[in-house]
């Protein structure tokens, strides 16, 4: 419950803030809109249902409750990584071509970036849920995890019977692996530009503006990695629970303390 109103604070007071402040209307400030959009999105999927069914003492979710929880999950967080991947591509742009920032980051191009992100997530969201419900289940009904995850649904399959859904899954990864180069490539050249800055306040600006992505990428990335490829020698349910609480629950209540920490403008504009 303090991990979820933080996340509901923090992130209320960003989206608050910058559609207030007309200062705040720019193409960096809207994608941070929508990443705490994404926040709330996700964390709000899994969480209420848990405390629900903790203070009921239960621990039941319907079929059809559990089918839209997969598809927000994965909805949310995978537009959230596609959004990740466009703030990168503006951070390159504003640190690598500032002199065609105004063109290529102009409001048309931002929405169509951002509608891009979601509809995306969206697509994704329906095939995994599709793939994963249209699935024989026959070892049972109980889900090893606070909320409906495609990898402890997949345990309860038939044999042989998942290929389906391996296969979107397989697609899913080749994508966010893309996206994961893309912003990998997009750093190196963002840092190769800022080293050569002369004055040492310009490389610190440039450090700044940067970092905070870096840190909620690394965050966000290492975790689902690390939940969904770690070897299976070293698996059990209480790992499991650790690490799907920090792919889902940590990175939307952090979100927000990361982007406000090293942030004049926004700290301003929140004092406001």
């Amino acid at each position: 419950l303090g991990i979820y109103l933080a996340a509901l604070l923090g992130n209320g007071l960003i989206i608050t803030a910058i559609a207030c402040d007309h200062r705040l209307h720019t193409p960096m400030y809207f994608f941070l809109l929508n990443l705490s959009i994404l926040d709330l999105g996700s964390i709000s999927t899994s969480v209420p249902k848990s405390m629900a069914n903790s203070l009921r003492d239960t621990r039941a979710i319907s079929y059809s409750g559990c089918a839209a929880q997969v598809f927000f999950l994965v909805f949310f967080i995978l537009a959230e990584y596609f959004l990740l991947t466009v703030m990168a591509y503006d951070r390159f742009v504003a640190i690598c071509r500032p002199l065609h920032y105004g063109t290529l980051m102009g409001s048309r191009a931002c929405v169509k970036m951002a509608a891009a992100a979601w509809g995306t997530g969206f697509l994704n969201a329906v095939l995994h849920t599709a793939g994963t419900f249209s699935i024989p289940l026959c070892q049972g009904n109980a889900v090893e995890q606070f909320f409906c995850e495609i990898a402890q649904i997949l345990k309860l399959s038939c044999s042989d019977s998942y290929l389906r859904e391996a296969g979107v899954i397989v697609v899913s990864a080749r994508l966010v692996l893309g996206c994961f180069i893309f912003i990998v490539l997009s750093y190196v050249q963002i840092f190769t530009a800022v080293l050569r800055i002369p004055s040492e306040q310009g490389r610190h600006k440039a450090f700044s503006m940067c970092l905070p992505h870096m840190v909620v990428v690394s965050l966000f990335v290492s975790t689902i990695i690390f939940a969904h490829l770690k070897p299976p020698s070293i698996s059990s349910p209480a790992l499991d629970l650790v690490m799907a609480v920090l792919y889902s629950v940590v990175p939307p209540a952090v979100n927000p303390l990361i982007y406000s920490m090293r942030n004049k403008e926004l700290k301003d504009a929140l004092r406001k």
